[in-house]
């Protein structure tokens, strides 16, 4: 992928599938258990499906039943970053990439430790990189 982001929503539409544009750019969700990534256990990297930035380290994952792919930690600091989500009449902390602003999930105080976080992350806003490439 290119370093530049589109500025246009017809540009983001072009970029990205239109699950991908539903869930990315209209803070989407898949149903549960139905994501690419939900009970993958391939080790690499997950990246922004939108712009490409390093999100997740499948080290960090794990399966908290959830039924979508779950993280206990971002794979750097800065790589994501939240804002209160106040949508669907309740309090969650939304997770976004730091970087194209695209909406990726949730994040809950209910993760495994050391973090103590879930981050609860839509399969479509992310693509694997297997650690073997």
């Amino acid at each position: 992928m290119s370093d530049s982001l589109p500025e246009t929503d017809a540009e983001w539409r072009a970029r990205l599938s239109p699950e991908q544009y539903r869930i990315c750019r209209q803070k989407g969700t898949e149903p549960a258990f139905t994501g690419a990534y939900w009970d993958e256990k391939t080790p690499g990297v997950y990246r922004c499906a939108a712009c490409g930035e390093v999100l997740f380290d499948s080290a960090a994952k794990y399966d908290s039943g959830s039924g979508w792919p779950s993280f206990w930690q971002p794979a750097k600091d800065g790589a994501v970053a939240t804002e209160l989500d106040t949508s669907h009449g309740m309090q969650r902390i939304e997770v976004h990439c730091a970087r194209c602003g695209s909406h990726l999930g949730h994040v809950f105080p209910d993760g495994p430790r050391p973090t103590g976080l879930r981050y609860c992350i839509n399969s479509a806003s992310l693509t694997l990189e297997p650690a073997d490439k």
